[in-house]
């Protein structure tokens, strides 16, 4: 049942034609989200403000367990 499954995707992606192009485009985008967004958007605020992994998780907990306002 699985082997008939995963051939009839394989089967199926190879068939596409303008769907390998959006494809293509979609696996672009993504890149472009998280690749170069991070390089030059986020700051990596943590390292950065907190010199060990021990401080890092203890503030990390403490913003995601306080109550909101």
């Amino acid at each position: 049942m699985l082997k008939r499954v995963i051939r009839f995707y394989i089967e199926g992606f190879r068939s596409m034609t303008v769907g390998k192009t959006l494809w293509a485009i979609i696996l672009l985008k993504l890149f472009i989200m998280f690749a170069v967004f991070r390089l030059f958007f986020f700051k990596p605020y943590l390292k950065e403000k907190f010199p060990d992994d021990k401080s890092r998780a203890k503030y990390v907990t403490e913003q995601l367990t306080r109550k909101p306002l």
